[in-house]
Order: structure tokens, then sequence, then C-alpha cells
């Protein structure tokens, strides 16, 4: 008789996350209460918001408890269904965590058609990153056509796609990503204008070159000395959706020194959380499937196996080690 298997986590950690932090424990399969349903997950996925939820300082979202399930975004199948909305074998995808088996209400899970897109993209471009990528985009930076947009991490689950939407909605798109072979991928293969590799340590300069004229909207990733490297190329009245720190998560934070930029350039920038409005989740999935459908956009991603790879595959995210949507298959 299959088992199930699930990582929790076992202890914060106090700077970089370790394997240590975690667990991987044995235990029964869960049993579908009313309206509930059993999934078996063939896919996790790793997010750099992880981190955060690992450590118990005040955030946006409770963070995860110990000896809990690590949270995550799953995939999987349908094994038992005791609501009306879906039978054994529907294609789900929902937030389950890191285990192999998980039971959610009806409610919180999403039925999709894994016949032409492959199940794993539902987790990325199809996913969390990708309803990101397109609300940060899209609501907060609004580019019109002509305009310069820059996207930090630009390689990967997010910002690959902010990219391919900026073009798509007739901008110009500038990426920043770690080492020659990614930047060669956002551009030969993303589409974008440009990509400046800050492994380089030419940032400033290969900026100017790139947007020469300025910075017209900011997709920030990463934050620290990227960041505030391109706070001084910002024009007046400029946009910026800033997603993510992630630079940031597992040290001190970064002493900005350009922040008086965003007065001078009177520059508006707003944090966001996908999940803020769950509303604009339709439209940005009729989109963006269609899109991925067609080929316009294009993902890659990155696949530990195994639930016990789990840990070791997020502390490489978490380094930028990735090379796009970091997966864990589990089937």
């Amino acid at each position: 008789m299959e088992m199930n298997q699930k990582i929790v986590l076992a202890s914060r950690p106090a700077a970089w996350v370790e394997e240590s932090n975690f667990r991987l424990e044995d235990c029964g399969i869960p049993q579908a209460g009313n309206n509930q349903v059993l999934v078996r997950n063939h896919w996790l996925s790793l997010d750099p918001y992880m981190r955060g939820r690992m450590s118990d300082a005040k955030s946006y979202a409770k963070p995860v408890a110990i000896g809990e399930v690590m949270i995550g975004g799953t995939a999987g199948e349908v094994v038992q269904s005791n609501h009306p909305d879906f039978v054994a074998g529907d294609k789900v995808v929902g937030a389950l965590g890191w285990q192999l088996f998980g039971v959610a209400d009806g409610g919180a899970l999403r039925k999709v058609d894994a016949g032409t897109i492959p199940l794993s993209a539902w987790l990325g471009p199809l996913g969390m990153p990708g309803v990101t990528a397109w609300v940060g985009l899209l609501d907060i930076c609004a580019p019109q056509p002509g305009e310069t947009v820059v996207v930090t991490a630009a390689s990967g689950a997010v910002g690959s796609v902010v990219g391919q939407l900026a073009k798509i909605h007739g901008a110009r798109a500038v990426g920043i990503a770690g080492g020659p072979d990614k930047c060669r991928y956002v551009v030969d293969e993303l589409g974008f204008d440009a990509c400046i590799d800050y492994k380089a340590g030419k940032l400033h300069g290969e900026l100017m070159a790139a947007a020469p004229e300025g910075i017209d909207c900011l997709f920030e990733n990463v934050g620290g000395e990227i960041f505030d490297t391109l706070l001084t190329q910002m024009k007046p009245f400029s946009r910026i959706a800033l997603c993510g720190l992630i630079s940031q998560y597992n040290g001190a934070p970064y002493p900005m020194q350009n922040i008086r930029a965003v007065l001078i350039n009177r520059i508006r920038m707003q944090g966001f959380i996908v999940f803020d409005d769950l509303s604009r989740w339709p439209p940005a999935l009729e989109e963006l499937t269609g899109h991925v459908a067609s080929g316009r956009i294009k993902y890659r991603e990155s696949v530990a196996d195994g639930l016990a790879a789990a840990p070791a595959a997020l502390i490489s995210l978490l380094k930028g080690g990735n090379f796009g949507k970091q997966l864990v298959r589990l089937a």
C-alpha cells in the first residue's frame, strides 16, 4: 500500500536556509471529508516567497509553524472526490504543500487542461508566477508602446514572462540576469531587446547603453545593490512594480543609497502580492493561456526529482542556481 511522504519545517533558519531546517516524514494518506478532494501531487512549485514563510517575523502571511508541512503550490491528479465539481482523474492545481498526497476543499483547487499544455506549466507561466508578471506589469507598470521596461531576475519564472508580455504589448524589454548563458537565453530565446549580466560588474555602463533615455518601468525582483543602481536610471514619472527582494531574504537589509531618486523623479513605486485581488486572475490566465498555447510566451524549467530533493532545490533557487521555473517532480 502506498504511503504518504511529507517535508515539514524542522527549525527556522538564522540566515541562509540549510537542509537541516527540514525533515522528511512518512505518514498515512489523508482522507477526504465532506466537499473535499484527495489529490496525488505530481509537481511541486518552489518559489522565493517560501523563505519568508520559514521566518516568524511579521509579514503579509502567517509563517509555517515548526512541525507543519512546508507550504507550496502543487499540480496533480484527483484520486478521490467528495465534491460535485471534481472526479477521479481530473488534473488540478492548488497549494497542498511539500507532500505526495493532500486534501483540500473543492473551492481551493483549480481544474486545468493538461492535454495540450503540460501540467507543470500551470505552476509556471500559467500559475502564480505568470499571473504575478501580468498583474505587476500591466496593472502597476502599465507600459505604453515604445517605453522601456527593465526586469530583474529576467530568466526566472516571473521575470521571463514580464519581458515577453512587455514585448507583446509594444514596449522595449531589457533584462538583468546572472551569467552569459542566462542573458543569451533571455535575448535569443525570449526575445528581449537586451540583457545585462550583473555578474560581469558593468551594470551601470551597460544599462546606459541598453536604456540610453532611461527606464520608464521597472519590475523589481531582486533588491539590494542592483535595485539601488537601477534607481539612478529611472525617468521622471516612471513606475516601479516591487515584486520581490530575493537578494535580501537571507541576510541584513541593504542600505539604499539612491532612494532620493524616488522623490526627485516623482517615481510611483508599489509593492504587491498577487493574491491581493483575485478578480485579476481570470483575465490574466485568459491572456497567458493563449500566449503559451500559441508559443508566443516561452518558458524553461529547472526540475529536481523526488520529494527529498526539495530542500536542496530551494536553497539553490535562493542562491540563483535555477534557470527558469524551479519545480520538483513527485511522480
